[in-house]
């Protein structure tokens, strides 16, 4: 008897150890009931709202054909699903595979719409006080909490199982500060003033460029419509074509206000809290608080040169050729003060029955206005393409007057979003191309397995001011001050996968893509977090290098009950892959 009551006793205690260290989960006696909901209700101002898939009306025994009509329609709209807390900019980040449940707008009207990874309830908060409360009321009640802006994230932060989601989309303020002076604590010397701008937490690229290029003033950013700048994109570092001359985003940061895990708001900045200012500059989104603004430095809108180039061939070597030609250029037209992109699409089908080879470039001389220069700097590059695929390359050259005319042009429209996909991909140095190795890559290149529509982007956002700011003291991964190209392999998966057929497809991206990618060039380079493989091995390294024990220890003193965990985020190696349980 002893020995069974010992037992008994030693089960009890085992469950009630598990459950300290979970999340409530709703169908447990913790989850809140109505009268606690509506309470977080009254004090966000009406603010709480149920969440459920994107693709729900298109499914029985939900099925409205005029609503599923409209979600069909704007399934692939980033900025659609940027607005909606039930949707993301990638779906398979919807799915919860491990409960086999997911919701395709693809799938037929009889498959049964699941949850997911979408949260059960959102604050569509408006204000700093919203936030506060959803936080608190997260830690009263130990609930997972996820934060989202678009939802433009390829690693799986922005959703999470029976979660509380903080919906950031509707804080759109900005505003130019003609003499930005930093908040700094009492009995302190004023600082320097500089001009800046101050963004709220909602607000996106697209609508950041339209408001800032009427003011004739322009800010470190990225190249997408729907990346939220004051979120993941500046807390995980942000790389730009304005990366050349000023640095990475994260290296342009002023000041954040940010409510942390205990509810309140403070400010981060180099004068006070600047543990957390090292931290939210390239620490990862998610993982220290929630962002309610940035403050960044603003720079003029510059004029700038664009060289654009492009060609296609029918699959074979020379199309590889072409590729190894451009590749060994990047180095000069970086030192020149080129940034930009090139895109490689080797498997595009133009028919039932045919499939083409394509590469696209495009290059930014910001502050530039020489064309004439740029184009005796592109035209080795032109030569070495002709000869090495046979054909003249479609090439132009466009002196544009600001730099918010060429985002207003990338940025027409929508982002083309709503798939499902995964990435693969690595930091390569600027000593891996001075000692020639664009043949090594051109070559592993080819061996990969594309798809159609899969491709590589050879990202060359670094260099110049990037690598100048190194003695910047920062969270960011060290590696990007030696970077020359962020390299991305992205795959497309189809939705008419199964769960273990799409887990077979990730683990060979992870075990097969990325050391492939990793073996140009063994070392400390790492990845970048926010376009990285999700499944990432040994990620602290990879994300950030020797910086990751600071950064942990940071989290463990601004965070100790773990409320911000963010997948892959700084501290999530102790809880499982939804952050719902300690690990």
């Amino acid at each position: 008897m002893r020995v069974a009551l010992l037992a008994i006793g030693a089960l009890v205690a085992c469950t009630s150890a598990d459950a300290a260290f979970c999340r409530c989960q709703p169908d447990q006696p913790c989850w809140p009931n109505e009268d606690k909901w509506a309470s977080l209700n009254s004090s966000t101002d009406g603010n709480l709202v149920k969440v459920t898939p994107f693709a729900l009306p298109c499914h029985d025994p939900t099925f409205d054909a005029e609503e599923c009509s409209i979600a069909q329609e704007h399934s692939n709209s980033s900025t659609y699903r940027s607005s909606d807390p039930g949707a993301l900019q990638w779906s398979n980040w919807e799915t919860w595979p491990e409960k086999d449940e997911q919701c395709y707008i693809e799938t037929p009207q009889s498959t049964p719409c699941k949850q997911g990874r979408i949260p059960l309830l959102s604050v569509k908060v408006k204000e700093a006080k919203h936030i506060q409360e959803a936080v608190k009321f997260a830690a009263k009640h130990n609930l997972k909490l996820v934060i989202k802006n678009s939802g433009h994230d390829f690693i799986g932060r922005s959703s999470a199982p029976n979660s509380l989601q903080i919906f950031t989309h509707d804080m759109k303020e900005i505003s130019i500060v003609d003499e930005f002076v930093p908040t700094v604590p009492v009995n302190t010397g004023t600082p320097p003033s500089t001009k800046a701008v101050k963004l709220g937490a909602g607000v996106q690229l697209h609508e950041m460029y339209s408001y800032l290029g009427s003011k004739g003033v322009m800010v470190v950013a990225g190249t997408a419509n729907t990346v939220g700048i004051t979120g993941g994109y500046i807390q995980g570092g942000g790389h730009s074509l304005l990366g050349w001359l000023h640095g990475m985003a994260s290296d342009n940061a002023l000041e954040f206000e940010v409510v942390l895990a205990d509810g309140s708001l403070i400010v981060a900045n180099d004068y006070q809290n600047s543990d957390l200012f090292f931290a939210l500059r390239g620490g990862g989104g998610g993982s220290f608080g929630v962002v309610v603004s940035a403050t960044v430095k603003a720079h003029p809108n510059y004029p700038t040169v664009v060289a654009t180039l492009n060609y296609t061939t029918p699959v074979g070597a020379s199309y590889w050729d072409g590729v190894g030609a451009l590749q060994k250029h990047i180095l000069e037209i970086n030192d020149k003060g080129g940034s930009g992109f090139y895109g490689l699409i080797p498997n595009t089908p133009i028919s039932d029955t045919q499939t083409v080879s394509a590469l696209v470039f495009m290059a930014t001389f910001v502050n530039q206005t020489d064309t004439k220069a740029v184009e005796q700097l592109m035209a080795p590059v032109k030569s070495d393409i002709k000869n090495a695929i046979g054909a003249e390359p479609y090439s132009d050259i466009a002196a544009l007057p600001t730099l918010s005319t060429l985002y207003s042009s990338l940025l027409q429209g929508d982002d083309t979003t709503g798939h499902q996909m995964r990435l693969a991909t690595r930091l390569l140095s600027r000593q891996f191309y001075e000692s020639g190795n664009h043949t090594k890559l051109t070559s592993a290149l080819s061996t990969i397995a594309y798809g159609p529509a899969d491709g590589i982007v050879g990202a060359f956002v670094a260099g110049g001011q990037v690598s100048k700011n190194r003695n910047i003291d920062s969270g960011l991964n060290p590696a990007w001050r030696d970077t020359m190209v962020h390299l991305i392999a992205a795959h497309y998966m189809s939705p008419e996968m199964t769960f273990d057929e799409q887990k077979a497809f990730e683990a060979n991206i992870t075990n097969t893509e990325v050391p492939l990618l990793r073996s140009l060039e063994p070392g400390e380079m790492g990845a970048y977090m926010n376009e990285a493989d999700a499944d990432e091995t040994d990620f602290q390294q990879s994300f950030w290098g020797e910086n990751y024990p600071r950064l942990q220890e940071i989290k463990a003193s601004r965070d100790p009950d773990d409320l911000f965990i963010a997948r892959k985020g700084v501290g999530s190696e102790k809880w499982d892959d939804s952050g719902l349980c300690r690990a």
